[in-house]
């Protein structure tokens, strides 16, 4: 398949939907996307975006996903989702058949990439969309399948309430991802009381206010980082008085500080 860019022109895409192969991929590779925005909207087949460089942000049916590089997103077939880049983006496409996706994650989720998978959607997306079957390449459809289904899912999911009180809240905390202003504060702007409030973030979300604001501030971080923002930077544009204070956020939410996570994401770059 051709390497898609911001050149592809529309005669030039194929839907993956009409394609009668287990799995068609796409290479991607695109300077100059910084805002590029798909709308919502769903197709058949499974699909998993793999970053490369650059970042992607992906709303997925009540949860919002942050895919830093070397990651990639798992979007169940049918399911509505919209997407969003941030920075130059590179990396790869993969349209999954519903008939092979029986051993993939039911749901959508953020999965780290092996060394070999990233090179066996490498090689996938050098083929042509009709490749022949039962042959080879068949063969190596079905090992990015088996790697596909081991993957390592990772914590960059950001449950999204569905409560439109909570979702005009939402929309003005990460409007404003330096405001930190407290539970109480936030209740009497939505005019409600902060017990009211409380329990409906933890009824939509399954988190307390505190651990739902960290999880986001955690994910734009790594927005932000991936784009090229320094470590300085993104601690400021969160509020952190310190940048120490972000970093023991960060570590607490990954396991890693926000260095050294995104020195091994590059580190893994071919």
């Amino acid at each position: 398949m051709p390497i898609l860019n911001s050149q592809t022109k529309h005669d030039d895409w194929v839907d993956p939907d009409l394609v009668p192969r287990p799995v068609l991929c796409f290479g991607a590779a695109m300077a100059d996307v910084d805002g590029f925005e798909l709308d919502h909207h769903r197709h058949r087949k499974g699909q998993l975006l793999y970053v490369q460089s650059g970042a992607l942000s992906c709303e997925v049916e009540g949860g919002l996903w942050i895919v830093p590089p070397r990651s990639a997103i798992w979007i169940p077939g049918d399911a509505m989702h919209a997407i969003k880049a941030s920075g130059p983006l590179e990396g790869y496409n993969a349209f999954v058949d519903p008939d092979v996706a029986a051993g993939l994650p039911p749901t959508c989720c953020a999965v780290s990439v092996s060394p070999l998978l990233r090179e066996l959607l490498g090689r996938a997306a050098h083929l042509p969309a009709l490749y022949e079957e039962g042959g080879a390449n068949c063969r190596m459809v079905a090992v990015l399948l088996d790697e596909l289904a081991t993957a390592e899912v990772e914590d960059l999911h950001l449950p999204m309430p569905a409560d439109a009180r909570l979702r005009r809240i939402v929309e003005a905390m990460m409007a404003t991802p330096g405001d930190r202003g407290t539970l109480d504060v936030w209740a009497k702007r939505a005019g409600l009381s902060e017990r009211t409030l409380a329990r409906l973030i933890h009824r939509e979300t399954g988190m307390s206010f505190g651990r739902w604001r960290q999880q986001l501030g955690v994910m734009l971080a790594v927005k932000w980082l991936a784009a090229g923002a320094s470590i300085q930077q993104a601690a400021a544009d969160l509020g952190y008085e310190s940048v120490p204070s972000f970093v023991t956020m960060f570590r607490k939410v990954l396991g890693t500080s926000p260095g050294r996570y995104m020195a091994e994401r590059h580190s893994g770059r071919a």
